[in-house]
């Protein structure tokens, strides 16, 4: 598969603080991925919990290869709140997450985001 099939380039727009670069990837979970995508653009409202920040998006998945553990700078989705979430610090996830990709420029923004926050995720 050629590059921009498995490496779909996305980007963050946090209000107010700024822009984040980034990446899915599809083969860490490719259902998820592809459903999220197809969905792109899509917003929400920051909640911050310890050092990840997750908003709900409108889009139903369930478990696809669940994680509890995760890296910093990890994208994730959390089945259990239909959010996406972003780990910029040594935090681990609520519950199991379906790892989707990673924040490759811009991780230090996520740290100035507070809850209530606008955050919109778009293709490249």
């Amino acid at each position: 598969m050629k590059n921009g099939f498995t490496r779909i380039p996305v980007k963050f727009v946090v209000e107010n603080v700024g822009v984040a670069e980034g990446e899915f990837i599809r083969h860490l979970s490719p259902r998820t991925v592809d459903s999220i995508t197809k969905k792109l653009p899509v917003e929400g409202r920051a909640a911050v919990w310890k050092e990840q920040v997750c908003f709900e998006i409108p889009l139903k998945i369930g478990q696809e290869n669940p994680k509890s553990n995760v890296k910093r700078g990890m994208v994730a989705y959390w089945p259990m709140g239909s959010s996406l979430c972003i780990f910029f610090g040594e935090s681990q996830p609520y519950g199991r997450v379906n790892i989707i990709g990673n924040v490759t420029q811009g991780l230090d923004l996520f740290g100035r985001v507070k809850s209530g926050t606008k955050i919109g995720v778009e293709r490249v």
